[in-house]
């Protein structure tokens, strides 16, 4: 596969999807080239329980992607969703290590590392995939940008870790490879999501990117361009289907259409429809109002919430999520190629990853760290630098 090409494959719990793009033309515009998808099939709420089914969806996916790219997928970007998502922070300092007092690369990449050692003992059976600086402090003075170069005694870093499940992730990796593919990196649903769904003014203003799947809801905080909270909540679109199914009494595969938007027969069950709709959905975002009030940032992102993934073309959606979040709402519109005509948000993970990986030098995978270096401090993370 040329060098200018990438592969991001998402797996989700209703769908796999998988996105061949790469870079051509005199401007080195991103091009999609081929795309595939697959009804998943052995995963629930992002975890693997049957890997031969989801090998055999995967396979199905992969080779719908080769045919319509005329790309034979030998390795891709993958990423890590589910429950299993979690985020950490801590704050650690160390002495900056030259004689003259001046930042170094190294001084940086080790108070990282220190803060990760922080909290080592509640890393448990988990594994650091990002590692994310929000603030640095130079001899207790807050900096707005990077401390390389700047003279000091003491550097202060505050950082946030996003870790996955190192089983569920070992599993993931695992049948990706059982396909023939080999995983160049991974990164998390929701910030792969973000590089194709958010604009940089909504970054930098504070947006909350909402990902509303079958059985999860994935939500970025972004604030001065720098993902500040990454987190899953265990409720998704399906939630909505199974109230939908038991409050009219209606099959799942009617209950699915009617959240979709399908007539209903009288005005009595359209006014108990909206009602069950709305009080899932509020649930959902009372969960998402709960966490950014721990971040003491409830009310106070001017962008508002960006709502993706499949669950976000229920009814009515945005404005329950106005109502509770007390925020500007809207829909995710992808920011790809005119020439594409994939414009379904579903498919801004898989994408995302595609644009990630033609930003990096494959030939300098990260994959190792994620197998072997248990600090995970990885080099992408320069993109979110404050």
């Amino acid at each position: 596969m040329a060098r200018n090409i990438a592969v991001g494959i998402d797996i989700g719990t209703y769908q796999i999807k998988v996105v061949v793009a790469g870079r051509e033309g005199s401007d080195n515009r991103v091009k999609i080239l081929g795309t595939g998808y697959a009804n998943s099939r052995g995963i629930r709420h992002g975890y693997v329980i049957n890997r031969h089914d989801l090998i055999k969806t995967l396979q199905s996916a992969v080779k719908q992607a080769e045919q319509a790219s005329g790309v034979a997928i030998r390795r891709a970007y993958l990423s890590v969703g589910g429950v299993g998502l979690e985020e950490f922070r801590s704050r650690a300092d160390l002495i900056v290590s030259r004689v003259d007092s001046i930042v170094t690369e190294l001084d940086v990449k080790n108070v990282i590392e220190e803060s990760e050692r922080k909290i080592a003992n509640r890393l448990m059976n988990r594994k650091v995939i990002h590692a994310i600086p929000l603030a640095y402090r130079l001899d207790g003075e807050r900096l707005l940008g990077r401390p390389l170069g700047m003279k000091g005694t003491k550097l202060e870093v505050d950082t946030l870790f996003v870790t996955a499940l190192e089983q569920h992730l070992n599993d993931l990796i695992a049948t990706v490879e059982e396909v023939g593919i080999s995983v160049t990196d991974v990164m998390a649903s929701p910030l792969a999501g973000s590089f194709v769904t958010l604009t940089k003014a909504q970054k930098i203003a504070g947006v909350i990117l909402a990902n509303i799947g079958a059985e999860t809801v994935s939500v970025a905080v972004f604030e001065n361009d720098v993902p500040i909270s990454v987190r899953v909540f265990p409720t998704g679109s399906t939630d909505i289907t199974h109230d939908i199914a038991l409050g009219l009494k209606i099959s799942l595969d009617d209950a699915e259409q009617a959240k979709c938007g399908a007539l209903v027969d009288t005005v009595a069950s359209k006014k108990r429809l909206d009602d069950i709709i709305s009080a899932r959905v509020a649930d959902m975002f009372t969960l998402i109002e709960a966490h950014l009030k721990k971040l003491g940032k409830s009310g106070l992102l001017p962008a508002g919430i960006v709502l993706s993934g499949g669950g976000s073309g229920v009814t009515t959606i945005e404005d329950v999520a106005r109502a509770v979040l007390k925020l500007p709402s809207s829909r995710a519109s992808l920011i790809m190629p005119e020439s594409t005509k994939v414009r379904d948000s579903t498919w801004a993970v898989a994408y995302g990853l595609c644009l990630w990986g033609l930003k990096n030098d494959t030939s300098s995978s990260n994959l190792s760290v994620l197998k072997e270096n248990a600090t995970g401090v990885l080099d992408w993370f320069k993109q979110f630098l404050p």
